[in-house]
């Protein structure tokens, strides 16, 4: 009889859960059902347009319709020497039905970011060699244009046969393959990237460190004040993200101008005996950015310590400590969360500013999302555009990474 019951029981327990995991089902997918036409408009709107972009940067289809029958000539090619007659053969062919199509331009453009004069060795052999001729296809491609003599004309033709490549990426890192398919630096006077990165990193650090340094004394006096007073002040910090930025950054050309606010203080005060240069400069970029980048920084320090009991420091007060054995021993430790929170925050809007940069900085302060919208508006390279967001894209995401590992974020999600 025991051993009936104690079935019956077990039977009575799993028919329970049964019914307690259909019970828990249904508030989950009502969940599911509510967040469906939010995540349906976040992936059409933004993720799909955004992943269609930086899939360009190693997307490589425009050469490969155009020229199909000289890259399978060139299949086997080892590119120290020039390729044998069937590749010259196929080339004029291909020539000449592109140039019937119209489709040749679509390619010369692509080879013209590889090779400065791709562009026009295509177009005008493709003019040249649409009549016909005697003698081998070598001599009259050849004839055609003498670039067709420079291995890496051909180099560039087989590098672009895609459907995928490393170019533009490499070339993103002032990296380029060669005909035989090793990786090289580029020519000293064309490699900018590098230099553009450690410059953005460098800029952007050092709005960070300065808006801590700024950010940190106003938390603090935020947290630590009268209601009232504690309301003003955080108003006031409020206040810029009710202004356009770009109204924010052309007040600063204005009050840095020579003939700005700014000038005529520092005259009048003695500092300077003229006008100085302020526009223009690393100077008006990061206290441009620093001002409109604090509050980032302000909040999420404010955040934290408005958590901590005063009762801490009156505490440590009593025992002995000094005042700043107190702040370093007390005060600091917990709010280490929100300085880390808000670096993180300011360092990595830093990274992608664009408009601040351009009004107010020169040729040797622009960062890294200039090149990006040059790339992509004025020389209409979307494939360079692509690759140097898909590096930045990946800075910031090994950034947040670090982030994560520094502060324990794992820990702190699954606790």
């Amino acid at each position: 009889m025991a051993h009936v019951a104690a079935i019956e029981t077990g039977k009575a327990a799993a028919a329970l859960m049964r019914r307690a995991r259909k019970a828990g089902h249904g508030p989950k997918i009502s969940a599911a059902l509510l967040v469906a036409p939010l995540l349906l408009f976040v992936l059409i709107a933004f993720a799909a347009p955004i992943g269609s972009m930086l899939m360009r940067g190693v997307a490589d289809p425009e050469v490969a319709p155009v020229l199909p029958r000289t890259l399978a000539a060139l299949q086997g090619w080892n590119g120290t020497a020039l390729p044998d007659e069937p590749a010259f053969a196929a080339l004029v062919e291909d020539l000449r039905t592109a140039r019937a199509a119209g489709t040749l331009p679509l390619a010369a453009g692509r080879l013209n970011h590889d090779t400065a004069g791709l562009r026009t060795t295509l177009v005008a052999s493709g003019r040249r060699l649409a009549a016909p001729f005697e003698g081998s296809a070598r001599e009259a491609v050849l004839r055609a244009d003498a670039a067709w003599g420079n291995v890496e004309t051909w180099g560039a033709i087989a590098r672009a046969r895609g459907p995928y490549t490393d170019f533009f990426l490499l070339a993103a890192l002032d990296l380029k393959r060669d005909a035989a398919g090793t990786i090289l630096p580029v020519a000293e006077e064309q490699a900018v990237f590098r230099i553009v990165f450690v410059r953005s990193f460098w800029i952007a650090g050092m709005v960070t460190v300065i808006t801590l340094l700024a950010g940190y004394p106003l938390a603090a006096l935020i947290a630590t004040a009268r209601p009232a007073v504690a309301a003003v002040l955080l108003f006031a910090v409020l206040l810029p993200f009710w202004t356009s930025l770009l109204v924010r950054t052309a007040s600063w050309m204005v009050l840095l101008a020579r003939e700005g606010v700014v000038n005529h203080a520092l005259v009048a005060l003695g500092i300077f005996g003229a006008p100085q240069q302020l526009l223009f400069n690393r100077f008006a970029v990061v206290i441009a950015m620093v001002h409109i980048l604090l509050p980032f920084m302000v909040l999420p320090l404010y955040a934290v310590m408005r958590q901590i009991p005063p009762l801490h420091l009156r505490a440590a007060a009593s025992l002995g400590a000094h005042p700043a054995a107190a702040f370093r021993r007390v005060w600091l430790p917990q709010t280490l969360p929100g300085i880390g929170a808000g670096c993180l925050m300011v360092f990595i809007q830093a990274l992608g500013f664009y408009i601040t940069p351009a009004l107010l900085g020169g040729g040797a302060d622009q960062m890294l999302p200039y090149f990006i919208g040059f790339y992509a508006n004025q020389t209409v390279n979307w494939g360079l555009a692509a690759a140097l967001s898909l590096i930045l894209l990946a800075a910031t995401v090994l950034i947040v990474g670090l982030y994560g590992r520094l502060v324990g974020f794992s820990a702190v999600r699954t606790s």
